[in-house]
This record gives structure tokens, sequence and C-alpha cells, in this order.
């Protein structure tokens, strides 16, 4: 394609001047004097050249004329003029002047004959387009802001002849742009007129084309547009402006958490990675859907090494090829294994000297685990205590347990299991602090996978901290993922109970927050995230459906399941008796942990692991010894009905 503009610009060069020649002498070939003929038979051709070297360099060969506009127009004036003046400059100098004419139509011509090549292509395009569009079986688009952004969509979408939509009306909240045109397409109002004019333009889909808007306007004017049963789409960020071009390409449907309507979290990580960079990281259950985001946020900044630690090989395989294709410097070691395997365990921390590790292996599915209790215990519980113990041992500087809001007055086995996790760093934790280190008990099947008398050192240093959070988005057994799957399926969408609410949050700000506990911890923690107001699953089920182009109960069926064995219709974030305490980021607290007898606690996981690994049927008996506030579904019958609400709360 530049070379063909090149070529074309040295024939459009060569004819401006001929042809500022032959008008200014009447249009006869041969009335221009012969000296003129000459001076310019001999002056054209370099000078092309020349000029081919100055439009290079005002980049007239590097735009995508597909969408050429107002810049390109500039960047194609500019180098022209100059062009131009250099031209004028140098035929003078060496051939002495020309007519007063032949400098100024030279330039307008130049100028012309440069343009059409470069926009002839769009305009046909348009034209081509533009009669496709008007057929019936093209969407009727809206699109939200009359930006940079906006205007970048337009000209796509008007160009674009693989894209069956057309923009028919524009909405921006600036007064000052309404009843204007842009491309010819009306800007009809602000964001109060959407739904009066998705009725009168017959709007198919809507594109919010606002990246850079502040989050609650974004969910105040998605909540509008929900409404109005339209397909949306929009742009995930300002990213693509650095770029300078925005394509129909770069829309994305609009997801859930855009709804959410808070500003995410976002803190400043630039301690958290120099506090990872040079250091050996490990991260159990890495292939997750938070351990890998994790592991990709450690591996963007120069970790010594970085360690993934999993039972599912196909999650590991997955995130292995991932980083490695990004980051072939990265010292990357995958390996396969599980937290209940203690001399597993042994072997890799003593092997590889993990300083920093991030615990994420975990059981999550409550329905499941209720109907497996002694395997939740085994590998959240127990699995927590073996890998915690196997990080004492080796002298790692820092243990962060991916926790949940669900270990808060748990009411099921795997937030009772999680409970557990919390306590036993809490243990391992106020040993160390108190310099016995020496007296935390390995379990009675971790003590083969120990050197004979091998105890933990009484010098040990790890820091321990506990990072609680909600439901996240998108990761594996989340909400989300089984809606979008019924609705494609055409319905019905299961909720549990029409008033069930949960917190939630998506994985990159779990992440972030995992991350700045391991960095700020100073041992024994719990951080909370207050992730704002608790959403109704019921809601956002409704949400996703009209997201989906669907009116809910009447397109697609919503049914109420009931609530699943051990689940709450609530979860809370801190157990009131914990309290919180501020950090720097006024959405990131801390929790007093709640005091209990740390030397009885750790006596009692070895009897709870022995129950468990008898695979004992009144296990969670044996759970609520341990936890106070674990309130499991069986409850005695002799309770009343608002006391087990309250047990409940």
């Amino acid at each position: 394609m530049a070379i063909c503009l090149m070529i074309c610009d040295v024939i459009s060069v060569c004819l401006a001047y001929f042809l500022a020649l032959w008008l200014r002498f009447d249009c006869l070939y041969s009335h221009i004097p012969q000296y003129y003929r000459v001076a310019y038979a001999l002056f054209i051709l370099p000078n092309a050249l020349v000029a081919i070297g100055i439009f290079w360099a005002f980049r007239m060969y590097r735009g995508m004329w597909r969408y050429a506009g107002y810049s390109e127009l500039v960047r194609t004036f500019l180098g022209s003029l100059t062009a131009s003046i250099l031209h004028s400059i140098a035929i003078t100098l060496i051939f002495g002047p020309f007519p007063l004419s032949y400098y100024i139509w030279g330039a307008g011509t130049q100028f012309v004959l440069l343009l059409i090549p470069r926009f002839a292509y769009r305009i046909l395009l348009f034209y081509k387009v533009a009669a496709f569009k008007n057929a019936e079986n093209v969407s009727r688009v809206m699109l939200i802001g009359a930006g940079q952004a906006g205007q970048m969509i337009l000209r796509d979408l008007s160009s674009n002849p693989d894209v069956h939509d057309k923009v028919v009306c524009i909405i921006d909240d600036n007064p000052n742009k309404w009843n204007r045109y842009i491309e010819n397409v009306p800007i009809v109002g602000g964001r109060e007129d959407i739904l009066t004019n998705v009725e009168k333009y017959k709007i198919d889909k809507i594109y919010y084309a606002i990246p850079s808007a502040p989050s609650e306007d974004k969910k105040e004017i998605l909540g509008i547009c929900n409404e109005s049963g339209c397909e949306l789409k929009t742009l995930p960020s300002i990213t693509q402006l650095v770029t300078g071009q925005v394509t129909v390409s770069d829309m994305k449907d609009v997801a859930i958490e855009d709804l959410l309507g808070r500003e995410p979290i976002k803190p400043d990580l630039r301690e958290v990675f120099d506090f990872i960079n040079g250091k050996t990281v490990l991260v159990t259950g890495g292939g997750g859907s938070i351990g890998s985001e994790l592991c990709r946020q450690i591996a963007a900044h120069d970790p010594k090494c970085l360690i993934i630690f999993d039972i599912y090989e196909n999650n590991a395989y997955a995130i292995q090829l991932e980083l490695r294709k990004k980051y072939p410097n990265l010292h990357l070691e995958v390996l396969i294994g599980s937290v209940r395997d203690s001399r597993r365990l042994m072997n890799v921390f003593s092997e590889y000297r993990p300083q920093i590790v991030y615990h994420a292996a975990a059981h999550k599915h409550v329905p499941l685990m209720e109907d497996s209790p002694c395997e939740a215990i085994k590998n959240n519980a127990i699995g927590t205590y073996k890998t915690a113990y196997a990080a004492v041992h080796s002298g790692c500087e820092r243990f962060v347990l991916i926790s949940t809001d669900k270990a808060v007055n748990p009411t099921n086995v795997m937030g009772a299991s999680k409970r557990l996790c919390e306590m036993v760093i809490q243990s391992f934790d106020a040993k160390i602090k108190a310099g016995k280190a020496a007296e935390i008990p390995a379990l009675s099947s971790h003590i083969s996978a120990l050197k004979k008398n091998s105890r933990c050192p009484e010098n040990a240093h790890t820091e321990f901290v506990a990072v609680r959070f909600g439901n996240v988005l998108g990761s594996n057994g989340s909400v989300i993922p089984i809606f979008k799957q019924q609705i494609a399926e055409g319905g019905p969408v299961t909720v549990t109970h029409p008033d069930i609410i949960r917190y939630f949050m998506t994985v990159p700000e779990a992440v972030s927050l995992v991350l700045l506990a391991g960095t700020y911890a100073h041992g024994g923690e719990i951080f909370v995230l207050d992730m704002g107001d608790p959403v109704k699953i019921d809601t956002l089920a409704r949400n996703l459906i009209k997201l989906s182009g669907f009116r809910p109960d009447v397109d697609i069926k919503i049914e109420y399941s009931g609530l699943r064995p051990g689940e709450k219709l609530y979860e809370e974030k801190l157990m009131a008796e914990e309290g919180l305490r501020r950090t720097d980021n006024k959405l990131i607290h801390i929790g007093n942990p709640i005091p209990f007898d740390a030397d009885a606690f750790l006596e009692g996981m070895e009897s709870l692991a022995d129950a468990a690994y008898r695979n004992d049927p009144d296990i969670r008996k044996a759970v609520r010894e341990l936890v106070s506030t674990y309130q499991p579904d069986d409850i005695p019958e002799s309770l009343g009905h608002n006391e087990k609400e309250l047990l409940h709360i």
C-alpha cells in the first residue's frame, strides 16, 4: 500500500507543476518557453524524490486510509506545503525565477492530487457501505457518547462493510452538542432521553463509548440502557485511545460487573512488587481463577522464581503455557501435587525455599462440601496446616491465606473449614511471636515426612496473614457463567431464593488485595475488603437476562430452587466481635482477631485430622468443638424457627 502511494505521489508532484506551467501559458504546450520546459524536465524528478522523503517524515505513508480523517488531512497539507516551499526555493536558486502563478498553481494542484488517492478509497467505501446499510437486515444502533471514542466508533461503523450495524442517533449529556450532527447522525439528547429515542428510532443495539466516565455515571447510564431491552456493548477502558484508534472490534458485551456501581479497588502496588521483585514465590492452587491471576501479576514484576503448585494438571499446564509465552525469561516452575501430601510439601519447600507463599488451594463449592465434609476438612483445614508448617520449617518470610466471607459465622462445612484455616495461621503467628515456634505440633500424618527430631526452629520468623473477601465475578463456580449458560440454552435461570444477597468483587480486585496483604502484613491480621452494598442474586440474574437482550419472565423464565444445604441468605464480612481498623486505603480494613486458646486449638487439630481421615460421619461435631461460631443446618429441632434464624445470623 505504501509503495503504491509513493508511486502515485511521484506522478502527482510531476503532474502538478506541469499543469501549473500549462495553465500559465494558456493551456498550450507550444506556448511554454523552451527555457522553462528544459528547467522543468531537469528539475522535476529529483524534486519528486525529495518530496517523497518529506512526505515520509510527515508520516503520510503510515496511516490507515480506510479511516482517513482530519489528522490525515492536516499531515497531507503540511507535507505538501513543505515540499512546495522547498520546490520554489530550489528551482529559483538553480534556474532563476518562474512566473508567480507557477508557484501558486503548482502548490495547490499538488495538494489536491495528493489527497485524491488517499481519500478516494474512503469515499467509495462510504457510498458502498451506505447503500448496503440502508437494507432492512441491518441493526439500528444508538451511540452513547459524542466524544473522541464515540466519533471513532461511528467512523468505523460507517466505513466497515463487515459490520451489519448502522448508527441512527447519538446520546450525550453535554447540552451544547444537542441538535447537532456527527457524520450526518443527529445528537438527540442526554441520558434521560435514552428510552424515548430507543422507541422513536426503533433501536436494536446500544453502544456505550464513554470509557473515561466515573463508575457511578456508567452504572446509571447502563442501568437506563438495560431497561430498553436492547443488546448492549461498551468499551472496556480508555487504553484504546492511547493508540489513537478505536474500532467496533474493541467493543465488548456489557459485563454484569459494569452494573455494580462502585469504583474498582486500586491500591498502590508499587511497594507490593518491590517486595516481590527478586524473591522466590510459591502459589498453591496456582491454576485456579484466583491463583492464576496471582501468577500473572507476580510474573509481570520479576520474581527470582515463580512456583505454581496445583493438583489439577490441565489448569497448571494452561497457565504454564500462557506465562512462558508472555514472559520467556521468567524462571517458572510448575509442580503437580496436593497440599494434603506432607512428603510432597516438605520436598518442595526444602528444594525451592520459597520466601513468599500465597495459599489459594482449596475446595470451595458449598453444596459439594456439604456432601463430602471430610474432604473439605482434609483439603482446606489440614492442607493449610501442613502447608503452613512446611513454610515455617523452611524459613519462609510471608504466608498469605486466601479466605472467604463464608468463614464468618459459618453455616456450612466449607465456611467452617476456611475459618479453621484462619485459626491455623493465627495460632502459628501467636506461637512465632511468643518465640515458641518449636512447640507447633506436627500432625501425625506429617511427622513421617520430617527428619528425626526435626521441629520448627525457635527463631522462626514467618509472618502469617489472611485475606477475606466475597464472591469473585467470573471465577470457577461463580453464578455468572452458570446464568450465562442457562440464558444461552433458553432458560430457565435458576436462583436459589428471591431474597438471597451476596458481596461481589472482580478477580483483579481480589488479587490486588491479596498482594497488598502479603506486603503490609505484620502477622495475624485478617484483611477485609469493603465491597460496598451487597447485590441481590435475583436482581443480578434479571440484569444479566436484560443485558443479553431478553425479557425476564417473558423470554427467559426465572425459577427459584430453594436454598442449598449449608447456604445462607447473606454473607457477613466480619464477625461483630472482631471490629475493624482502617488502613491507608479507605476500602481495605484489618479485623482484630477473636482471641482463642491457641494451644488447645492446635491440640484439637490432631483429633480433627484423625476424624477426617477416618471419614467420621460425625465430623461436623468435631468441627463445631473448634469453631464456636459454626452453626450447621442440623440444629436441634427443639429450637424454634426464630431461634434458628438468629443462629444463622
